[in-house]
């Protein structure tokens, strides 16, 4: 790394990590095709998340007994944020199965506006232009893709519901992680997971039809392999979602995310049929446009202050 690289993330620490969090939302708009693809060897709704988190699971608890420690230490807050993330992870994951993947995605990054809302009220963050412009520009992007004038984007079935109030979670959870910023990032991921799986088991044994049938033995067996090979995707994007989360306010977490939107868009036109044309390309770009305006209005304080 050059002098010149080194001084400007001394000089912009938050760049780093805003870097980090484009990355994770690349990987979290490629996250339904493990999910579909668990869903077509036959799991159901939320039992393609459940697979997913159990291994997720055995794959980081062999390094628990290293931080035992930091648990103890922090299990109020992690335990706070491991429910809010959880739930988000866990509705996000089970919306794909109920709904198109595009409707998901979109449904979710209504975050910005909850996130913002969250930052001003709890941390006495103020509405600046440039947040003001990337959120009009994010959601001119979303009502473009979904097709303004058409319809207003209001959840029609229980998977867009799931994806609404999956964004709601994640905003208030990003909101703790951004608290809890001297907690160690494996910590964090791991209560996130187990949020996941202990919202997606109260789903299924609680929440009826919706969160699918349970599938037979065979079916859950072929299911785990293919489950733990997800792992080499999903804890990395879990770590690139963590790590950043701690260090930025959640307004801006939900705005630079949006390359979820663009990447999941464009994958599930490519790969499951979901329709792509003029439309959803002027929307992705309005979408990137106000992750732009975000990063280059924090910039601008910074230089000013």
């Amino acid at each position: 790394m050059s002098g010149k690289s080194v001084k400007v993330f001394s000089t912009r620490p938050d760049l780093l990590p805003s870097i980090g969090i484009v990355a994770a939302g690349v990987l979290w708009g490629l996250f339904w095709i493990p999910v579909r693809a668990l869903g077509e060897i036959g799991l159901q709704a939320a039992w393609p998340g459940a697979v997913i988190y159990t291994a997720c699971l055995i794959v980081l608890l062999p390094v628990l007994p290293f931080r035992w420690g930091n648990l103890i230490r922090y299990w109020r807050p992690l335990a706070w944020s491991g429910l809010f993330t959880g739930t988000a992870f866990a509705f996000y994951s089970t919306s794909f199965l109920l709904t198109d993947v595009v409707r998901t995605i979109l449904l979710f990054y209504l975050t910005p506006v909850w996130s913002t809302a969250l930052g001003i009220m709890l941390l006495g963050e103020r509405l600046t232009a440039s947040r003001l412009a990337a959120i009009l520009l994010g959601f001119g992007g979303l009502l473009v893709v979904l097709g303004a004038g058409a319809e207003f984007p209001w959840p029609r079935n229980a998977g867009d519901w799931l994806a609404l109030l999956s964004g709601m979670a994640w905003a208030y959870g990003s909101l703790v992680l951004f608290k809890m910023g001297s907690v160690a990032t494996y910590e964090q991921v791991l209560t996130f997971v187990l949020g996941a799986l202990g919202i997606t088991v109260l789903g299924i044994a609680f929440g009826g039809a919706i969160f699918g049938e349970i599938p037979s033995k065979p079916v859950l067996w072929n299911a785990l392999p293919y489950g733990l090979l997800t792992t080499l995707f999903i804890i990395p994007m879990l770590v690139l979602t963590v790590w950043p989360a701690t260090l930025i306010s959640p307004g801006r977490i939900g705005i630079l995310l949006m390359s979820d939107v663009v990447v999941g868009v464009v994958s599930a036109a490519l790969l499951a049929g979901e329709p792509f044309g003029s439309r959803e390309l002027v929307g992705t770009v309005l979408i990137v446009a106000a992750g732009v305006v975000e990063v280059m209005g924090r910039s601008a304080s910074h230089t000013t202050s």
